[in-house]
This record gives structure tokens, C-alpha cells and sequence, in this order.
């Protein structure tokens, strides 16, 4: 994946248009310090433990562009005192972050729609105001991620229809 790109300047996907861009809701590991908590992670993500993962939202024009993922975690997601104290139900400080990839994700990446809007445009909008703050089952990815995809698409709840949709 590429490295976080916060605070270059805002790429278009749409050229400007009222939407039409794919929509897309990923999840990965959670991310852990290296040894047993990354081990934890990832056997939590291959068992498809959904409360252990980490979800973010991709957008992309079309098949052939590069995507941009929107993103909501802890600033410093691998110190494991941030682990605790979010687990445990503290607030720690997160980030809202916006990186490029080359191409979607092969597994655990799901259409939700086309956006209704100009999804650049908004996911920036709505990424200014985003309260950083996190705090694990209140105001999390989970939130983060159903927020953009109801400005982005109309959809409400998306995580809830996509966690059915995986038990059936």
C-alpha cells in the first residue's frame, strides 16, 4: 500500500462530474505491534472475525484508474499502549487518512454503489469534519466508514448490511 498522502493536494477521481465514482468498503488486519498482537491480528482477519477488523473506503473513477482509500485509525495504531487504552475503552487520537493504490484489494473488498456526488470532493469535506477522537465501538472506522458511504451514496449502515450479508 501506498504511504499516507493527508495533505497533498486534493486529486481528483470524477474530473469535477456529479458522481459516478465506484464506491468500494475493504477490511484489513487490524494493525499490531510486530509478534504476538500482529500474530492475534491476523489469525482474528483470516478467521473473519468482523469485529477485528479494520475497514476503509475506496474510491475509483473506473476499472483501469488508481484508487484512493479514505481511512480512520489511531495516530499511532502499532504502540501498545494505544492498543490498550482503546480495547479497554479510552479515547486515544486518530487520524483520517487518504493514500493512493495501484488496485483493489483481491479479497474483502465489496461494491456498495456509485457515488451520488463528487466523492473526492465530499470524502475531503467530510474528512475536515471528522471529530479524530477515537474511541473503539463509539466513534471508530465503523463510523467513519457508514458516515462517508451514507454522504457518498445514500446508504445507511453499510457495515450491518455487509456483516448479513457475510453470515448468509
Amino acid at each position: 500500500m501506498a504511504s499516507p498522502v493527508s495533505n497533498l493536494a486534493r486529486p481528483t477521481v470524477g474530473g469535477g462530474g456529479g458522481g459516478g465514482d465506484e464506491v468500494y468498503v475493504a477490511a484489513t488486519p487490524l494493525r499490531a505491534g510486530k509478534g504476538p498482537a500482529q500474530l492475534l491480528m491476523s489469525a482474528a482477519f483470516s478467521f473473519n472475525i468482523w469485529d477485528l477488523q479494520h475497514f476503509m473506503l475506496i474510491l475509483r473513477r473506473s476499472p483501469l484508474s488508481q484508487a484512493f482509500v479514505f481511512d480512520f485509525q489511531p495516530q499511532d495504531p502499532e504502540n501498545i499502549y494505544v492498543a490498550l487504552t482503546a480495547l479497554s475503552g479510552g479515547t486515544v487520537p486518530g487520524i483520517t487518512l487518504v493514500r493512493k493504490i495501484k488496485r483493489l484489494p483481491r479479497r474483502k473488498c465489496w461494491f456498495i454503489g456509485t457515488s451520488k456526488v463528487n466523492a473526492m470532493e465530499a470524502a475531503y469535506k467530510f474528512n475536515t469534519g471528522w471529530h479524530t477522537d477515537l474511541r473503539v465501538g463509539y466513534h471508530d472506522c465503523r463510523d467513519y466508514i457508514n458516515g462517508l458511504v451514507e454522504v457518498l451514496t445514500g446508504e445507511n449502515e453499510v457495515l450491518e448490511h455487509l456483516r448479513r450479508r457475510a453470515r448468509t
